[in-house]
């Protein structure tokens, strides 16, 4: 049975899919077992290497069939669905490694199968947030930048601020004393002639009265 897992492509561009193939020497592996309650050591070395070209000549056909980048990873999955069968493939030395180097295949058994696509799935996440992260920093860098600027404006404006607050200051404690004291020898006049020079003919063109 073929199977393919689709994964996001390099930078989410498209799509890659990673071929699954599930092989069963159910041959192979059948003799094995005769050899194995036989106790005929002649008979399980030559079942164990039978079973040994039999799975690597499934890989050898898996490579050549579904491994074809960039439309999808640069290796494949052989599933072997008995869990006895995948430790059988793994207790021969050597056999594991060669699949990988020589036809970029890694076996899979039914546990390992689901660790290994729960590890793929965490990778992409983990891919993903990083992503994201990288995005969320660069927005932090830019407001960042853009907060020191306004906190350059916002000292300018307070310097100003600070510049027209003693200025009054200046005003309310000088000048209006100075005013003050020139006024101080003025005669004053009642109301009726402040109005008459002042030009004020009613109570309501009284501006003061406006302000009260």
């Amino acid at each position: 049975m073929e199977y393919a897992v689709k994964l996001p492509g390099k930078d989410n561009d498209g799509e890659v899919w990673m071929p699954i193939d599930s092989k069963f020497p159910i041959e192979s592996y059948n003799r094995l077992l005769d050899a194995y309650e036989s106790g005929d050591k002649n008979q399980i070395d030559n079942s164990q290497k039978e079973l040994t070209r039999t799975v690597e000549s499934f890989a050898k056909n898996i490579h050549n069939k579904y491994i074809d980048p960039p439309h999808t990873t640069d290796f494949a999955i052989m599933f072997l669905p008995v869990e006895s069968l995948y430790g059988e493939v793994l207790r021969h030395p050597g056999l594991f490694e060669t699949l990988q180097r020589k036809y970029k295949i890694t076996v899979t058994g039914p546990t390992t199968l689901s660790a290994l696509l729960n590890s793929l799935q965490m990778g992409f996440r983990t891919l993903a947030v990083q992503k994201k992260s990288s995005e969320v920093w660069k927005i932090l860098e830019a407001v960042k930048t853009e907060f020191g600027k306004f906190e350059e404006q916002l000292d300018t404006v307070y310097s100003h601020l600070n510049k027209a607050s003693n200025s009054l200051d200046v005003l309310k404690t000088t000048r209006t004393k100075v005013m003050l004291r020139k006024l101080k020898d003025v005669g004053t006049v009642n109301t009726l002639e402040s109005k008459s020079v002042l030009k004020i003919d009613t109570v309501e063109d009284d501006p003061l009265r406006e302000m009260l």
